[in-house]
């Protein structure tokens, strides 16, 4: 029997989130989101959620406010949030970073496409 769940997404053809991700790839465990060329402004509005997510820059900067630390999130850099953690982003310059969340974001009816 083969496995029938490899896809390709490409990320012009992904579909995109409601708070404008783009969902690029989405399995039993893990969901993986792009976000790209996120505008600064006001500190996001603090929250916990019931996963875990990792991501990765690709350009901008950004700070975490993760429990109590501050982090400033350049290119190159990676970060880690744990489930349940009480956390909030503000973008400080145009950002673009990849995320993955594990169980998927999505299935807690968060970020439907």
């Amino acid at each position: 029997m083969s496995d029938t769940t490899v896809i390709k997404v490409t990320s012009e053809a992904a579909p995109i989130g409601a708070m404008g991700q783009k969902h690029l790839a989405l399995s039993k465990k893990l969901a993986m989101r792009l976000w790209e060329n996120e505008q600064p402004g006001e500190t996001k509005p603090e929250t916990q959620r019931p996963y875990e997510a990792i991501g990765y820059v690709i350009s901008g900067r950004a700070e975490l406010h993760l429990e109590g630390q501050t982090v400033v999130l350049e290119p190159g850099n990676s970060w880690v949030v744990p489930e349940g953690a009480s956390h909030t982003y503000k973008i400080l310059e145009p950002f673009t970073a990849v995320e993955v969340t594990t169980p998927p974001a999505v299935v807690h009816g968060r970020d439907q496409a």
